[in-house]
This record gives structure tokens, C-alpha cells and sequence, in this order.
């Protein structure tokens, strides 16, 4: 079960009171996991799973495996994230989707069906619950489009500047937090980590970035 503090992240729970939280779980039979390090939480080739992952406590990510067997981080997820077959879009034929444990976690599972069925109790919080899911398809869309762009970018210089302006839009101004590690940076955009390093000391030598530890601003 989510913490109050964690539920306020979720934006599947957006609008939903903790106490309505704790109600609403029994209806759609969800029920909790734990999982270590490395573990395989969710495979999105699996024709059984019909059902959204809210990651409670711990961090993992969600990787694409391409027919060449590599792996590129899509998402990376954290307590409040959300995850499932029906909020993901397909990519290229012959690759597959995973979301891998990176630190324990636990996360909660609810049964799809369940909320889109019609709530046999009238309950107000299930239609904000379907609003919710419907904008976060639409969201997930959105970040497919964003990370897109960055991907369809020809050299490191050209990635890392787009997801950059990315990141600075977002705020609403030129300087931004990366949301995750460098290395994982380097999964993001698909790249070699040392060659994404010297890339990134070009750009700040250039003066078109000024960087201190996750903290970026474009000049």
C-alpha cells in the first residue's frame, strides 16, 4: 500500500484521498509483490497480464530489448510510477518490453478490467480513477513522442541537446535537474557512456552548457 506522501506523486491517484485509496483496493482486487535487484517485475509480451503495476517503495526501469538483444532504458520508474500493458505502445516488431527491479521494491497490482468496469456502488472516486488513466495514456503518448525525437537525432551532441531543451521547457526556463543518473542518461539516449562524457565536456568547453553534478543550464 502506498504511503499518503507517495499517493499525492501518483498521477493515477490524482484527486483520491488516502482513506478512498484504502477503500478502493479490495474492488479492484489489487495485490502487493515484492521484488530484488535485477529482478523481472513485469514482461509485457506476457498474454496474461491484464493488469496496471503502481511501484510502491524502490526504484525500477522500463527497457526495450531490441532483436539484437539490446537493451535501452525507456522509463525510469520510481514510487507512484505506473506501468502496464494497456498504458504501454507497441514498438518495433521483435522487440519486447520489461520493467526490472533496480532497488527492492514493492508494487502494488490492480486488475484492469476492474476499473473500467462500472462500479456496481456508484463510487465517486472510480469515474475520477478512469479520468485518470485516460490522462495518463495520454501523457505516456506524449513521452513516447519526446523520446522519439531525442532517438531520431544522429550524433550525441544532437540527443543530448534535445532531450536537454526537453528537460528546460518543462520548467520554464534554461536550467533543469536530470531525473536520473548519467549512466542511465546514456541508456536513455542510446548511447556509449565515455562517448556521451567527452560529448558533454565538448558542449560545457563550447560554453553551450554549464553543468554541477545533475544540475544543467543552457547557455
Amino acid at each position: 500500500m502506498l504511503a499518503p506522501r507517495e499517493l499525492e506523486k501518483s498521477p493515477l491517484f490524482r484527486d483520491i484521498s488516502y482513506e478512498e485509496y484504502r477503500k478502493m483496493l479490495p474492488c479492484f482486487q489489487a495485490a502487493g509483490h515484492s521484488y530484488q535487484p535485477n529482478e523481472l517485475i513485469y514482461d509485457f509480451s506476457d498474454p496474461t497480464r491484464d493488469d496496471v503495476g503502481v511501484v510502491e517503495r524502490g526504484e525500477a526501469s522500463l527497457i526495450r530489448i531490441d532483436e539484437e538483444g539490446v537493451a535501452t532504458v525507456m522509463e525510469e520508474l520510481g514510487p507512484g510510477s505506473v506501468f502496464g500493458r494497456n498504458l504501454a505502445f507497441a514498438g518495433p516488431a521483435g522487440d519486447s518490453l520489461e520493467v526490472i527491479c533496480r532497488t527492492a521494491c514493492d508494487v502494488l497490482f490492480i486488475d484492469y478490467p476492474h476499473i473500467l468496469r462500472r462500479c456496481e456502488n456508484a463510487c465517486t472516486y472510480h469515474s475520477t480513477l478512469v479520468q485518470n488513466m485516460l490522462r495518463l495514456m495520454a501523457d505516456k503518448a506524449q513521452a513516447l513522442s519526446e523520446r522519439i525525437d531525442v532517438l531520431s537525432r544522429r550524433s550525441i551532441r544532437e540527443k543530448l541537446l534535445c532531450y536537454f531543451r526537453q528537460l528546460a521547457s518543462r520548467g520554464g526556463g534554461e536550467s533543469f535537474t536530470l531525473p536520473f543518473s548519467l549512466s542511465v542518461l546514456a541508456d536513455y539516449i542510446a548511447t556509449d557512456r565515455s562517448a556521451m562524457m567527452r560529448e558533454l565536456k565538448r558542449l560545457r568547453e563550447e560554453g553551450l552548457i554549464r553543468s554541477e553534478g545533475r544540475r544543467f543550464t543552457l547557455l
